[in-house]
């Protein structure tokens, strides 16, 4: 290709990531060429996969203004951060939803640093990891995130076979997706369901199908979605609130005490170095099956009906071993 056509291609690409239109007429005049010579140039940034599109309204070629982003100048620390978050993550947070795309940008982003930040970079990462908790897995589900996140944008109502392992059986429901939210281990969807009519959480990993529809729904105003969560432990409020006093051994109380658990707890220290562990949540259930974790290193102090709960339990493990087994 000479060097003329190449000038030629790399203004013509310039003219149309500006945000205007341009005729064919238009594109000829500016770079002084034919419009067949025009179209032979666009048949070539079809071939590189430039996402030109002619706009049917204004009646103009232009090209995709997310396919060039503009330049980030980015500090050795902050390129760093980006390329340990997406090169050096093990296990199966590697496969989630989403890192797959960062990965791909993180390529990017290496490709374009100086040599010798790259090579600075480079052997930095390497001594570095990043290792998330058991995640879910979500094989397979990259599309329907993809889809799912099209639909919340333009309001479209879905229709979902689900997985219910509280039911056991297969859910057909519509609803009218609102956000996607990553919660401890997997990601989710919140949802207003159609029927029954109600503010539903979805797990992406338990959805069979996904249906996105035509039908467009308006913006719910009645529902906060940053606190739709609320007081929950952890994802699943009851509708209860309870005020939690725990009391933590020595042996974990460090453990407990250094890790931010809810947005409401308190916590005191004692001068044998156990600690007292307030929290204000609603339901039991979710923080129930966190403190019998603890074993013997916890006593819940109050509410009695924690207790109670938590003792009910314990009898039950116990009666289970010491019957033994068959």
């Amino acid at each position: 290709m000479s060097v003329s056509r190449i000038y030629r291609l790399l203004r013509l690409i310039t003219m149309l990531q500006t945000g205007r239109t341009y005729t064919a007429d238009e594109l000829a005049r500016q770079l002084e060429v034919s419009r067949r010579t025009i179209f032979r140039d666009l048949n070539m940034l079809e071939m590189a996969h430039i996402p030109y599109y002619f706009d049917q309204e204004k009646g103009g070629y232009q090209i995709s203004g997310h396919f060039f982003l503009p330049p980030v100048n980015l500090t050795v620390s902050e390129a760093l951060a980006i390329l340990m978050l997406t090169h050096r993550i093990k296990g199966a947070a590697s496969r989630l939803p989403l890192l797959a795309e960062s990965s791909r940008a993180a390529m990017k982003l290496e490709n374009v640093l100086p040599q010798a930040i790259r090579r600075h970079v480079g052997s930095m990462i390497k001594k570095l990891s990043v290792s998330f908790g058991p995640v879910s897995r979500h094989e397979g589900v990259d599309d329907m995130f993809n889809e799912l996140v099209g639909a919340i944008v333009r309001r479209r109502i879905c229709r979902l076979v689900y997985l219910s392992f509280q039911l056991r059986r297969q859910l057909i429901v519509s609803v009218r997706p609102l956000r996607l939210v990553f919660l401890g281990r997997a990601w989710y969807l919140i949802a207003y369901a159609v029927k029954p009519r109600d503010i539903r959480t979805f797990k992406l990993g338990r959805i069979r199908k996904l249906t996105v529809t035509d039908r467009t729904f308006q913006q719910p105003t009645d529902v906060d979605l940053d606190e739709y969560f609320g007081d929950a432990w952890s994802m699943i409020p009851e509708g209860r609130r309870y005020d939690v006093h725990l009391h933590f051994e020595p042996k974990v109380a460090g453990n407990v005490a250094e890790v931010q658990w809810h947005h409401s707890q308190r916590v005191e220290w004692n001068d044998d170095g156990s600690i007292e562990f307030y929290v204000h949540v609603d339901g039991l259930g979710e923080i129930t099956w966190w403190v019998l974790g603890y074993g013997d290193q916890v006593e819940i102090i109050s509410p009695a009906a924690f207790r109670t709960r938590v003792a009910n339990v314990a009898a039950a493990v116990l009666k289970k071993y010491r019957k033994g087994r068959k």
